[in-house]
């Protein structure tokens, strides 16, 4: 019950976030948290654009909603 966010980066790789929010939480919220996450782990360039994103739920859909957006490293 959670949001799988992939960034790509300058170098090729994948940086992929776990994001803790409901499953009505909007697309661009998801990818801009993943994204300041990732940027105040100091890593690699990610790409700011949205359309390279990959974001996809996880889950069933049953059991407890996030109230809160949290993020995670994955």
């Amino acid at each position: 019950m959670f949001w799988m966010v992939g960034l790509c980066a300058a170098d090729g790789r994948e940086f992929v976030y776990r994001v803790y929010a409901p499953r009505e939480a909007l697309p661009g919220d998801l990818f801009w948290a993943a994204f300041h996450r990732h940027e105040e782990d100091g890593g690699p360039r990610v790409s700011d654009a949205f359309d390279g994103a990959e974001i996809r739920w996880v889950g069933n859909g049953t059991g407890p909603a996030a109230a809160e957006l949290t993020v995670h490293q994955y």
